[in-house]
This record gives structure tokens, C-alpha cells and sequence, in this order.
């Protein structure tokens, strides 16, 4: 099975969106099909031994609708024969959505007819230098894009609408005036029977009428006559029988109203032209707003840039993004936007990755770092060699998942697709019954009632407005996370994420960092003096009694395993006792556990080295690949031996120095005093203690611990303001996941959890609801051992920092790694459902209210609505739900990252 992408233009309406998925449905082979109005494309999925491209797509204008196709010529080089044409012509026939591929032998060129949903220019390209030819550089004067594809179709579309709109706005206003202009004022009746008389004017506004009805009106007689062929009558049909009632009924009263009674002579052209006037109007500004809805999309597509500069060889070349090539070099100067993806080989600079991630503030990149295509350099200027081009950089699949989650259908619309089913058929029996009803109970106007009635129920209903409550929102609500740095993968995770009641967290590298830091500096004997690196706030103290000495332990037991401790080495020097200060005593154990691979050593080295804000933090980067300004050569030790279970032992610049364990210092016959009951404090607060003595003397003790995310305290106290309850659930023991849940402020901890156990441990909170009914849950995890928990959970949340297993299982992806997503996402996320549940409110109670008012209901009391008003009221119904939508551009977090 494959899965193809279509825009489709025409579809005005829900109805219409239901006739191309039954249209699509029918073909042979095609198993599902999907329809968007907002987004104006339809997903199929088929089976291609079976069925094309090119029969889905005749398909679809059989229906009475159209699924532009571009055209793109481009050279290709290495052909000798007919077999080669050949091979070409298959090649890229192959590709999904080519509708024809031809090869000219004697030009050296090849023609492709596709879609450009489906396929895009550089991947046809491909297909060709896959099968062994080469694709000439051309110059041309605008490179060929999906986005400015898109804005020329969109362009065109709007075009029209202006044209057509405009002409018959150009015959309706004096058709209106002199229809209307005599029931306002006397004089200008008077004028008009004496100059015209009434059969004269009846024939001048016959021929205002005609060019409207006839010529910007005949779309609405193409597409609705092609609904009734397929049985499957949509809002075109509604304006079509309306304004051809009007018309025609108004023509036989000119040409004969002998046939008529005389209270019934009345012509009702103006009610026809300036239907399809106001009808028009509300389509072109539909379409206006339809634009601005996109946007967000545009502005991902506009990312990336037209052009790279490529070093091949010793010659730089600036070439198009679609011929850089894995491997390649590329070349980046300072302000400039990033082509693809791909890994600093040298240079170094600052890159604003605010466009993807959402965080404001600037990544440095030095060589061996990851850069993203679409990202902004700095002052600095690097090179960097391609690891991603093409449908495989990263912005290519963020663009992917908006575009899945903006096609897809949460469960909210269900309801609107079975009203809309039964929507018109339903009008068309109103219309009947109110023209049947007046024409008894009418008077001696009763024709003349019964068809101004008929037409205002016609051209009154509109299953627009019903079509697009739902996927506009879905659109809009999409694009503006995607700004925020939040994807989902569809518009049912989007729904479902603001219903969760529990969030659970995965600990390490979600509510904290990841990795490693040097948290607190204790110096002996003169107390405790204490330097919090890399943390915003003081470590609080722990509640309650400091526990003893079982805590120090356990955190021990954590880090160093129990080993018989070896013979000490005779021949390192002996004591020599000095006194230092924090930064000599950090420089002194950096030194020492230079040749050390334990995490630990990573940490102190970097405190010592690096002590700049983001030295070991883990936002915005893989863990793995952490960014530090660490000297390239860090002074090893004269002598090295490491003692397992225990700690280690050097000389460093003459000194003795000694890191290691409470019970490697006990070894030593080296009194704790007071640093003791310090470690028993720094272990209930989730700290590994590690104890230095230099010359045989105790220096002093390092508190080493993975910190809390910045951002994830805060993010917690805004999902308990949310209402959500909050769970953690880590492998870590018991205490030392309490002290971090305490400091992160989660009051739930399910610790000591088996990888394999995390998704029980999900079940178990869903579990958790009252009467039997469960709680919805959402799960955020970054690691692979998360993927079974984020697929057991209602709505899987994946740190976008994490593994691509935890990314592909998730439902929604936090771009920045920042856990103030979570809150952000789940209030977007209520804040679209309340905008699709206001739009579907205004889109029922709109037709339930005013189809009765425009059948003549209440007409006993004065109250009833012309076909010119229902025209007007018809349109702006559209336009409300767009207008609505379009607010959630104007969301605003309730945190800032």
C-alpha cells in the first residue's frame, strides 16, 4: 500500500469534502481516503498494482473537482540511447505523484507532470542520479519550490475569485438600485414607470441579471450538476437551485406574464445577481483568511534557503539546496541561514535555533556539534559536512508531522461529519415543505411568498461553516505550536493531550539534566563553605531530622561498588599539608581524575575548567555530546592508581592527593569531623558525596549530583495549576527519587522501576480513576527504555532532545527539550478544542436558528430574512469560523522557555 497526497480545489463545503472521499473510495484498489477542506488535500491510501496517481487524480475532476498538477523540465546528462531514455522515464514514473515523466533523447531534457503534495522537484532529481545519470546545475531566475508553487496556485485561486467578484458586483450594485431604489423613495418610482415603464425595466434588469447568473454564477453550475450526476447535492447545488429559482422564475414573468396572477408579477433578478455577489464575497474573503490560517506552514517552508555554498574539491560553488548531496562540505558565513543538516568540521559560532525549538537563547556550535538546517548563524562563521538533506533534515520532518496533524481528524469532528452527511439532503425536504406550505397558505401572493421563502432556505444553509469548524482549528492550533516548539502528530493527540488529569514523568534527562555536575563545595576544617554551580537557586535543606549515616551510604553503593581495598602504594610521597581554596582544591581533583573514565571525573573537570553556565547542561543537545569550553589538554597527574570500590590516588604537581568514598577516607585513618554529618546531608538531597584529602590531610568534600532541568520546577507548579496531578517514575532508589521529586516538587514517586516496568507503572495511574472510569495520562520520557510507556499512555510526550525511538514513539514531540512544553502544549491544546466547540456552536446554531427564520416561521410577527440577507448572512458564517480560528495565532503560553 502507498499513501498519496492530493490538493483538491473546488470543494467549498463539508458535503463536498464527503463526495471526493466517496468518489476516492470507489476506485479500485484505494483503501482509505481522506479528505481536509481547510487544508484543501485529500490523503489516500491505495494499493498501486491495482490503481495510479493519474486515476485518482481524473477521478477527483470526474466528481466536478480538480487536483492541480505542476510541470517541471530539467536536463539530464549521460544518456546514449533509447534503453536510457527508458530507464529515465521509469525512474521517475516511479516516484509517488507523477502523473507522466517523458525523456527527449535529442534535447537531453526530461518532462515530469506531477504533484507537487506528493513529490517535490529535488526528489525527482534524485531518482534520476540514482539511476546512474547526472542533473545539470541550471540557472534559473526562481528556483521551482513547494512553497512557491503553492502561493502561485494560491495566488490564482484569489485571482479568480477577484475577477469574478468584481464582475458581478459590477452589473448587481445598479441592478440593486433600481430594483430597490423605487420601494425607497416615490419620485424615483414615478421616474422610472414614466421614462421605462414597468415591462422596459423588467427587460433592463433582465439584462444585468443574465451576465451575473451566467457568467461568474457558472461555477456554481459546473460543480453543483456535477454533485446531483453523483447524487451527492453540496452547497453549490443549494446556490445553484436557489438563484436559478429567482432567475428563471423572474425570466417567465418577463417573457410571459399573461401566465401569472397579477399579484405575482414581480421579477426577483436583483435577488439572483446579488446572491451570487454576496456569495462570492464571502468566498474571497474566505480565502484570505484560509491564507493567514496557513501561515505558520509558510513560515516553516520559508526556512530554508534557496542556495547553499558547497566546497568540492579546492572551488567553492554555490548551488541549489536540492543538489547538496550527503558528505558534502558546506560553508556558512556569519547571519546566514543553514541549507541542511549536518556536524561542524571547524569554526565556531553562535546559532539561533529559536525558529525550531522555541528557546530564544542562541546555541554555541563548536566542531563535533550537531547544527540543524533552517537555524541562523551568528557573528561566527564554520563548516560543516551534510548528514541530512533533503526529505531527511529535520525541518523536512517537523513540516511532515504538521502537515499529518493538520490532515488528520481528532474525534470532536465526528459528530459535524454525520450532521453534514444528512445536511443538504435535509435542507432540500425544507425547501420543498416551506414551497409547498406558502403556496397554500400564501394568499393572493402565494406563489410570489412561497418562492422568495424557498430561495432564503436554499441559499440560507450552509454546511461551510460545518466543514470548517474543525480542521481550521486543527490547522491554525497545529501551526502555532509548531512555533512554540511543540509537534503533534495528530489532531486526535492534540485533543486528547488536553484531557489528561496525571502527567508522569521519566527522571533522568526529563525533570533533570542527564548529566553529571559538581553541585556543592565543602572546604575543611574551617566549615562548611558552600558554591552551588550551574543552579539558579541555594540547595534546600532537607525537612525534618538529617538522616544518618544509612543515606551516605546508599548513595555510595550507587557509585562504588564494595571491592577489598588493594595495598596502598609505598612509594607515592607522604604528607606534606597545606591549606587551599575552592578553585585550588577543584583544579587539584580535575587533575586527578583526568585519566579516570568514571562519570564523576567528567563532572569535576568540568567545574573546575568550565565553570560557564552551560557547561554540562543538556538543553537543546543530545545527551552524549555536551558542549563545555574545556582546554584541550588538561595537566594529567604524575601518578595514577585507581582503587575499585573505593576511589583513587595521584601525584599532582607534588601533591598527594586522595578521591574517594567515606569508607576510602575510614581506609586512610582520616578523621571526617563535621564533614561527615555534611555527606549525610548532601546524600538526603539526592548528592553523591565524594571526600578529597591532599597530603593526608581531609580538604575538603564535593557534592556530585544530575540537577534538576531549569525550567522543570516551574513547569510542575503550572501542571498542578492546571488541575493535573503530577508523577515520577524512575529506576533510581527510593530515597534519592524522593529528595529529587521533593526539590522538583512532585508529591508522587514510583521509584525503583524496571525499565520494562515503566509502561506497567503507566497502566497502574491509569488505573487510579474513581468509579471505575480511569484516568487519562500523558507520559514524557526522552530514553528508548520510555518507548513502552509513551505507547502505553493516552498521549506519549517525547523530549525532542531524546533518542528517535523515543521521538517516533511519542504522540506529541517537545522540540526544546524544556519541560515548560508540557504546560504550554496542554494549554494550546484546551485552548483549540474550546475554539473548535465555539466554531461548532455558531456553525449548528446558526442553521438550526435562521433556516426557520428564512422559511417564513415567523412571519406572523414581522420576522423573516430576503434571499439578498441570507446571501450575507450565508457568508459571514464562513467567515466567523475562519476569524475565529485565526485568534489561536494569537496564543500566549503561560511560560516562556
Amino acid at each position: 500500500m502507498k499513501t498519496l497526497t492530493l490538493e483538491i480545489s473546488g470543494m467549498t463545503c463539508a458535503a463536498c469534502v464527503g463526495r471526493v472521499e466517496r468518489g476516492l473510495s470507489k476506485v479500485e484498489g484505494v483503501q482509505n481516503a481522506s479528505v481536509n477542506l481547510a487544508t484543501e488535500r485529500a490523503s489516500v491510501t491505495f494499493d498501486p498494482a491495482l490503481t495510479s496517481a493519474a486515476a485518482l487524480v481524473e477521478k477527483v475532476r470526474d466528481i466536478g473537482y480538480d487536483a492541480p498538477a505542476a510541470e517541471l523540465s530539467f536536463p539530464v546528462a549521460g544518456m546514449t540511447c533509447a534503453a536510457c531514455v527508458g530507464r529515465v522515464e521509469r525512474a521517475l514514473s516511479k516516484q509517488p505523484g507523477v502523473l507522466s515523466a517523458s525523456v527527449n533523447l535529442a534535447t537531453e531534457r526530461a518532462s515530469v507532470n506531477y504533484l507537487p503534495a506528493s513529490v517535490s522537484p529535488a526528489e525527482l532529481k534524485n531518482a534520476v542520479t540514482d539511476a546512474g545519470y547526472a542533473v545539470p546545475e541550471e540557472q534559473t531566475a526562481q528556483p521551482v519550490s513547494r512553497l512557491n508553487t503553492e502561493r502561485e496556485r494560491k495566488q490564482r485561486e484569489l485571482d479568480e475569485l477577484k475577477k469574478a467578484l468584481t464582475l458581478a458586483a459590477t452589473f448587481a450594485v445598479p441592478l440593486f438600485v433600481l430594483s430597490m431604489g423605487p420601494m425607497l423613495s416615490m419620485p424615483l418610482h414615478m421616474w422610472l414607470m414614466r421614462v421605462l415603464g414597468e415591462q422596459n425595466l423588467n427587460w433592463l434588469m433582465l439584462a444585468l441579471a443574465a451576465p451575473v447568473q451566467f457568467g461568474p454564477g457558472l461555477r456554481f453550475y459546473r460543480t453543483g450538476l456535477a454533485a446531483v450526476r453523483h447524487r451527492s447535492p453540496d452547497m453549490n447545488t443549494l446556490v445553484m437551485l436557489g438563484t436559478s429559482a429567482a432567475f428563471f422564475y423572474s425570466l417567465t414573468v418577463t417573457l410571459f406574464p399573461g401566465l401569472f396572477p397579477v399579484g405575482s408579477r414581480h421579477v426577483y433578478f436583483e435577488a439572483s445577481a446579488v446572491v451570487i455577489s454576496l456569495i462570492l464575497l464571502g468566498k474571497y474573503f474566505e480565502a484570505i483568511a484560509k491564507g493567514r490560517s496557513s501561515e505558520a506552514m509558510r513560515t516553516l517552508l520559508q526556512l530554508q534557503p534557496q542556495t547553499a555554498r558547497v566546497q568540492r574539491g579546492a572551488e567553492v560553488q554555490e548551488v541549489a539546496v536540492d543538489a547538496v548531496r550527503v558528505g558534502d562540505t558546506v560553508l556558512v558565513r556569519s547571519g546566514e541561514r543553514l541549507p541542511v543538516d549536518g556536524e561542524v568540521l571547524s569554526g565556531s559560532s553562535y546559532v539561533d535555533e529559536s525558529m525550531l525549538t522555541g528557546e530564544s537563547v542562541p546555541v554555541q556550535k563548536i566542531p563535533g556539534t550537531k547544527v540543524t538546517g533552517g537555524t541562523v548563524n551568528g557573528t561566527g562563521a564554520f563548516t560543516f559536512r551534510a548528514t541530512g538533506v533533503g526529505a531527511d533534515t529535520a525541518l523536512a520532518r517537523i513540516i511532515r508531522m504538521v502537515e499529518d496533524a493538520q490532515q488528520s481528524r481528532p474525534p470532536i469532528q465526528g459528530l459535524a461529519d454525520k450532521v453534514v452527511a444528512q445536511f443538504v439532503p435535509l435542507v432540500l425536504v425544507i425547501a420543498l415543505v416551506t414551497f409547498l406550505a406558502w403556496l397554500f397558505v400564501g394568499g393572493p401572493s402565494a406563489l410570489s411568498n412561497a418562492l422568495i421563502h424557498t430561495v432564503a432556505v436554499l441559499i440560507i444553509a450552509c454546511p461551510c461553516a460545518m466543514g470548517l469548524a474543525t480542521p481550521v482549528s486543527i490547522m491554525v492550533g497545529s501551526g502555532r505550536a509548531a512555533q512554540l516548539g511543540v509537534l503533534f502528530r495528530s489532531g486526535e493527540a492534540l485533543e486528547r493531550l488536553g484531557e489528561v488529569q496525571t502527567v508522569a514523568l521519566d527522571k533522568t534527562g526529563t525533570v533533570t539534566r542527564g548529566v553529571m555536575e559538581v553541585t556543592d563545595i565543602v572546604l575543611a576544617p574551617e566549615g562548611l563553605i558552600r558554591a552551588e554551580l550551574n543552579s539558579g537557586t541555594p540547595a534546600k535543606a532537607p525537612a525534618g531530622p538529617v538522616p544518618g549515616s544509612s543515606a551516605s551510604a546508599e548513595r555510595e553503593t550507587a557509585l562504588f561498588s564494595h571491592s577489598p581495598l588493594p595495598e596502598l602504594n609505598p612509594n607515592l610521597p607522604g604528607s606534606i599539608g597545606i591549606r587551599m581554596s575552592e578553585a585550588e582544591l577543584l583544579r587539584l581533583a580535575a587533575m586527578a581524575e583526568g585519566p579516570s573514565e568514571h562519570p564523576l571525573a567528567r563532572a569535576i573537570e568540568r567545574a573546575a575548567f568550565d565553570p560557564s553556565p552551560l557547561a554540562g547542561k543538556a538543553e537543546g543537545r543530545e545527551r552524549g555530546e555536551i558542549q563545555t569550553n574545556l582546554p584541550a589538554q588538561i595537566p594529567q597527574p604524575t601518578t595514577f592508581q585507581a582503587l575499585p570500590g573505593y576511589g583513587l590516588r595521584t601525584l599532582v604537581e607534588g601533591h598527594k592527593v586522595e578521591i574517594g568514598a567515606a569508607r576510602f577516607m575510614a581506609q586512610l585513618h582520616i578523621p571526617l569531623g563535621e564533614l561527615g554529618a555534611k555527606a549525610d546531608e548532601l546524600a538526603a538531597r539526592a548528592r553523591t558525596p565524594v571526600f578529597i584529602a591532599v597530603d593526608g590531610q581531609l580538604a575538603g568534600l564535593l557534592g556530585v549530583a544530575d540537577p534538576i532541568r531549569e525550567g522543570s520546577t516551574q513547569a510542575i507548579a503550572a501542571l498542578k495549576a492546571q488541575g493535573i496531578d503530577v508523577a515520577m517514575v524512575t529506576g533510581d532508589a527510593k530515597a534519592t527519587a524522593q529528595a529529587v521529586a521533593a526539590d522538583a516538587g512532585i508529591s508522587r514517586v514510583l521509584a525503583e522501576v524496571l525499565p520494562e516496568g515503566k509502561a506497567e507503572s503507566v497502566g497502574e495511574l491509569q488505573a487510579g480513576g474513581s468509579a471505575g472510569q480511569g484516568r487519562r495520562v500523558a507520559f514524557v520520557g526522552d530514553g528508548i527504555n520510555d518507548a513502552p510507556a509513551l505507547a502505553k499512555a493516552d498521549v506519549g510526550v517525547a523530549i525532542g532532545t531524546g533518542t528517535d525511538v523515543a521521538v517516533e514513539t511519542a504522540d506529541v514531540v517537545l522540540m526544546s527539550g524544556d519541560l515548560r512544553g508540557v504546560p504550554n502544549a496542554i494549554a494550546l491544546s484546551r485552548a483549540v478544542i474550546r475554539n473548535i466547540k465555539l466554531n461548532l456552536f455558531w456553525a449548528f446554531g446558526y442553521n438550526v436558528i435562521l433556516i426557520p427564520v428564512a422559511a417564513g416561521a415567523f412571519s406572523r410577527w414581522g420576522l423573516s430574512l430576503s434571499p439578498m440577507l441570507a446571501a450575507g448572512a450565508m457568508g459571514l458564517s464562513s467567515v466567523f469560523v475562519l476569524s475565529n480560528a485565526l485568534r489561536l495565532r494569537g496564543f500566549r503560553p503561560p511560560l516562556t522557555t
